[in-house]
């Protein structure tokens, strides 16, 4: 539980490095967009054929992937 938490807040922290929204968010928003994140990027590497179990590093690679895609949409939606 605390792992995963760990986890999403750096994929979520990632994310919003790379779509420049770090500033915007505090660290309970990196966690959350860090944790669904996870559930997109899984969801889309077991679209695609992939697995999406593996290590931690391949889970914080789909986090990290998921997170940008929802960022990318939220920055879509607000504008």
């Amino acid at each position: 539980m605390i792992g995963s938490l760990i986890v999403g807040a750096l994929c979520g922290w990632i994310a919003s490095k790379i779509m420049n929204t770090d500033a915007q968010m505090g660290a309970f928003a990196n966690i959350i967009v860090g944790l669904i994140g996870g559930v997109i990027g899984g969801a889309i590497a077991r679209a695609i054929g992939f697995s999406s179990e593996g290590g931690t590093i391949w889970q914080i690679f789909l986090g990290i992937i998921g997170a940008v895609i929802l960022l990318w949409i939220v920055k879509k939606i607000k504008k």
